[in-house]
């Protein structure tokens, strides 16, 4: 049911400003209604502060954020410490701070040996309270919530400090998700949820009535959930009905026209149209295609803008094509130390064109990547590479080579091939293609950020002119505008590929070939990752590779 008052909040005249950096100028918003709001920017432009800033964890230098009166704000807590002496249960309920204090005060005084009138009284208004706010539901609401993001009920007396990591964050996402707040303010929520998970959120966050004001890097997830994208640019930020891909193939419409200055005005709104008008129809396909269509419908083609936003350049070549001999694997299989399978059992022949996702625990995949790269050695079975591959291979952890003073110039000059493609300027235009401009080309590879890290180990990757490129988790670290450039290169790659990655999107539109691997075995199925996630007879095959 609809609540009665929609709920508001607000940031008025928001700036905020580190030394010299400014980072918000005079940012006006509203989130209003049951709209999800997906907050967008490249790596640096202060997503996650803004955040704070709604949430009062960080004070703007100048400005207010007004929270509708009566209204109550949930925020998912990046501090997976916050709550280790407290239960799973009792730290879900602990999101609903006025409740929690209610049950605490009602504890308190039935504990008491000298009961009183006076304490009679004060815990019948409490005990009203607690009824009045749905408080004899409480554990059961969040345990259902526990049991939706994965925490078996067998967990949820143990202590926070008992739980793993990727427990935590579940525990703590359902604590924000409880008691339904009317602002509910998420984080990188998706963050080490698997396909299934996710897909409940998603459920949950389309059947959520209140407002949504989310930053993620899954563009699957926030084409699903989002009615808007606030898009953080030049200390501004500027609101866009429709969700992340109707916001980037818009701007990109958009700026394509900008380019093409003899466009007539008329020619140019006419396309617009006709854009806005293809997609309201694709909207009807998707999980919220009602209220989503409704926005487009309203949509005014004067509201389009082109992005300002700067795409690295990745444009794979081959030196030579491969021959029909790519890579046969032929009964592959790995324990841990403990001498468990991570996998076994691995049969596979590579075609020639092939893009094959490797699907399986992360700790199994990444282990199958190392294999055929030489890193790690198997515990049983063969593999081999034709004569003509010449490989390429992103690592998932890939540290040890940025464990190095030198510049971003010298870093990349290792890896160039030819004494030409060694000169400084073509390295400088190489470097500048992938968004390391200037001053910058001379930081030590040592201090760059993850994002920056990503891009270099890419650039790495393209110097090589391979016909057969591995890549474990290429997505991780990268903001959405290389996640995007990456996408579409790898879609455009003329050569084989094996590749893993949490990003759903990245996956169905790369992968003509889905591979599970687990202890029991594998699956290998010519798909797409949708057709494989959504057969229900896959899903009972795969339960008996991973059981």
């Amino acid at each position: 049911m609809r609540p009665k008052f929609r709920p508001m909040l607000e940031a008025q005249n928001v700036s905020l400003q580190f030394g010299k950096r400014i980072l918000f100028d005079e940012v006006n918003i509203k989130f209003t209604g049951d709209n999800c709001y997906g907050i967008i920017g490249a790596n640096g432009a202060g997503k996650s502060t803004f955040l704070k800033i709604l949430s009062g964890e960080t004070d703007p230098n100048s400005g207010r954020v007004y929270l509708e009166p009566g209204k109550r704000m949930a925020v998912l807590s990046q501090n997976h410490y916050a709550f280790d002496e407290h239960t799973v249960l009792n730290t879900v309920i602990m999101g609903h701070e006025k409740l929690w204090k209610i049950m605490q005060e009602k504890d308190a005084i039935y504990a008491k040996p000298d009961f009183s009138e006076e304490d009679g009284l004060k815990a019948s208004e409490l005990e009203a309270e607690f009824a009045e706010m749905d408080g004899w539901n409480a554990e059961s609401d969040a345990a259902t919530l526990l049991s939706g993001l994965g925490i078996e009920e067998a967990d949820h007396y143990k202590l926070m400090s008992d739980m793993s990591g990727n427990q935590k964050v579940r525990v703590l996402l359902a604590q924000a998700l409880f008691g339904n707040p009317d602002v509910l303010i998420l984080d990188e929520p998706t963050n080490d949820l698997d396909i299934k998970t996710i897909s409940w959120l998603e459920d949950f966050l389309l059947d959520f009535r209140n407002t949504v004001i989310v930053v993620s890097h899954d563009r699957h997830f926030l084409d699903t959930v989002c009615t808007h994208i606030v898009d953080i640019d030049f200390s501004k930020l500027t609101e866009f009905s429709g969700n992340y891909t109707f916001w980037y193939e818009s701007s990109q419409l958009a700026l394509r026209q900008r380019q093409a200055q003899n466009k007539k005005a008329e020619a140019k709104k006419k396309e617009l149209q006709e854009f806005v008008a293809r997609f309201s129809a694709n909207a009807s396909k998707s999980k919220q295609a009602t209220s989503r269509k409704k926005l487009l419908d309203k949509l005014n083609v004067d509201d389009i803008k082109p992005s300002s936003r700067r795409y690295p350049g990745i444009i794979w070549t081959q030196e030579r094509d491969a021959g029909n001999q790519l890579l046969q694997i032929e009964d592959l299989g790995f324990q841990d130390q403990e001498g468990n399978w991570l996998f076994q059992n691995i049969d596979i022949n590579v075609n020639k064109g092939d893009k094959i996702a490797i699907l399986g625990d992360s700790r199994a995949v990444t282990s199958f990547f190392e294999i055929i790269n030489n890193e790690l050695k198997a515990s049983k079975g063969t593999f081999e590479f034709g004569q003509t591959i010449s490989t390429a291979y992103l690592p998932a952890d890939h540290s040890e080579y940025f464990d190095t003073k030198m510049n971003l110039i010298d870093w990349l000059r290792q890896y160039t091939k030819n004494d030409e493609e060694k000169d400084e300027v073509f390295i400088r235009g190489f470097l500048g293609k992938m968004l390391f401009s200037g001053e910058e080309v001379l930081k030590s590879a040592k201090v760059l950020s993850g994002g920056e890290k990503m891009r270099c180990m890419l650039s790495k990757m393209m110097q090589a002119e391979a016909n057969f490129l591995m890549l474990d988790e290429p997505t991780n670290h990268l903001d959405l505008e290389s996640i995007t450039a990456l996408n579409n290169s790898l879609i455009d790659y003329k050569g084989t590929m094996l590749f893993t990655s949490h990003d759903h999107t990245f996956t169905h539109t790369i992968a003509n070939r889905i591979i599970e691997i687990g202890p029991n075995g594998m699956l290998d199925k010519h798909m797409s990752y949708d057709e494989y996630l959504e057969s229900e007879k896959i899903a009972e095959q795969r339960e008996a590779i991973i059981a």
